[in-house]
């Protein structure tokens, strides 16, 4: 039998300068050695700022019985509204050009953790939300093996899906559990735990809402101040989330162009964070870089194919002069009297929030389900074919919007909780008070 080696190690310091005196054993000859490492060496286990203080993500299909989001990290004695969560739900099913599955899901948040007597506990929050289609798939998708006569192909994959891709990367014959988990409903569970987010920032001051800047070929030039986003939110009937009603118009008339015509449409959706406070995210490493972590939260909500900050395009294209924001120390209101006379930095300059508002553009294509589908190729003849067709969406700008708040909603919400800290609200709060008062002391 082969036997164990002594546990060994080279100690690179005298045990009694790593640690006080009555911890300090001595070592005969002979005996195991124990390990004694450095402080500094298992920081990362005991470091206070662990780098995902807040934790999430997402499990369920498109048409399973439901969906369900985990939430961790929130702290306790956050109220949790249930209006507020369920009408973020619904934003996400508003706009023109929203399929069919529209009227058949009135998605509503089911918390099943976390929660009790309306405050956060402090304990993971799991949230359901129910997929009302599942009558009509119980058959096609079971859990067990049930009848692979009733199972609902995806014979031919379609251009720009995950389709293919994902076949090819699973091993699957076609294209049905791809379609499953590729597809955006998905983010109705994002907006559930992003509406809680957004709650936890409302209590520091912070709001998260988005607007429509382009859909087709019509695009919205001016910048739209915060004022008349709020409006926007405030209304109980959405048709494209534009804050000006003739361009929205112009907007719906694009959409219908494309509906006749049995294509789908793209377009551009701003996330604009009001009163965030200088100093969220840091310059120090490359992945806690503020628009680095907007940028691939946004980035990975589906069909979103570019993420701006700010006026970044645009910038890419000028001189310096034009493009950087002149500091002046003018300012009556906010977290400090530095003031800005234009914000193209998007709230956010060398991985920072500034104390602008933080403005992130996403870039969104057009839905790859086309009533009028595109070439593609049989999964079992390899023979050319027209792509599969699914119930599906001609335009989602509106609510890939809503689902990038909560994505916007829930990065930020984690850089408070790294920076501030609290497992409690109450301690959270007096943190953050206590970081507003320096910031006005500076």
């Amino acid at each position: 039998m082969e036997a164990f080696p002594e546990p060994s190690i080279a100690i690179p310091l005298s045990p009694s300068k790593l640690l006080p005196p009555q911890y300090v054993k001595k070592i005969s000859p002979g005996a195991p050695r124990v390990t004694l490492t450095p402080l500094g060496a298992i920081s990362p286990r005991i470091r206070y700022n662990r780098k995902f203080m807040l934790r999430y993500f997402t499990a369920g299909e498109s048409h399973g019985e439901a969906l369900v989001a985990f939430l961790s990290g929130v702290p306790a004695g956050l109220k949790i509204d249930q209006a507020f969560l369920d009408r973020e739900l619904w934003r996400r099913q508003q706009g023109y050009g929203r399929g069919g599955r529209m009227k058949i899901e009135r998605d509503t948040a089911h918390i099943l953790s976390g929660v009790r007597q309306g405050m956060t506990i402090g304990s993971p929050i799991s949230v359901q939300l129910e997929n009302r289609d599942w009558k009509n798939w119980q058959e096609s998708l079971p859990v067990a093996e049930g009848d692979p006569g009733k199972h609902k192909r995806v014979a031919s994959p379609r251009p720009g899906h995950a389709d293919l891709a994902g076949a090819l990367k699973y091993n699957f014959p076609e294209a049905r559990y791809v379609l499953e988990r590729a597809s955006a409903r998905e983010s109705a569970a994002r907006v559930a735990i992003g509406a809680i987010a957004k709650l936890f920032l409302r209590e520091l001051g912070i709001e998260i809402l988005s607007h429509v800047v382009t859909t087709g070929g019509v695009t919205l030039a001016d910048e739209v101040p915060w004022e008349k986003i709020r409006a926007l939110h405030a209304r109980e009937d959405v048709l494209l989330n534009c804050a000006d009603p003739e361009t929205e118009q112009r907007m719906k008339d694009e959409v219908d162009k494309v509906l006749k015509s049995g294509d789908s449409l793209g377009g551009v959706f701003e996330v604009v964070a009001h009163q965030v406070p200088p100093g969220l995210g840091t310059y120090a490493q490359w992945d806690q870089r503020l628009d680095a972590m907007l940028a691939a939260a946004v980035m990975s909500l589906q069909a979103v194919k570019a993420v701006e900050i700010g006026s970044g395009v645009a910038a890419a294209f000028a001189v310096g002069s034009a493009v950087h924001d002149e500091i002046g120390y003018t300012a009556t209101s906010g977290y400090t009297a530095f003031s800005r006379t234009r914000n193209h930095a998007g709230g956010i300059e060398g991985g920072v929030s500034n104390g602008q508002e933080i403005r992130v553009r996403g870039y969104l294509k057009p839905i790859s389900t086309l009533r009028r589908p595109l070439q593609s190729v049989d999964f079992a003849t390899r023979e050319p074919v027209k792509a599969a067709y699914e119930r599906s969406d001609v335009c989602v700008v509106p609510a890939a919007g809503v689902a990038a708040e909560a994505m916007v909603a829930l990065t930020l919400a984690g850089c408070a909780l790294e920076k501030f800290g609290g497992d409690s609200m109450t301690e959270t709060a007096r943190n953050f008070r206590g970081y507003c008062q320096q910031l006005k002391n500076y």
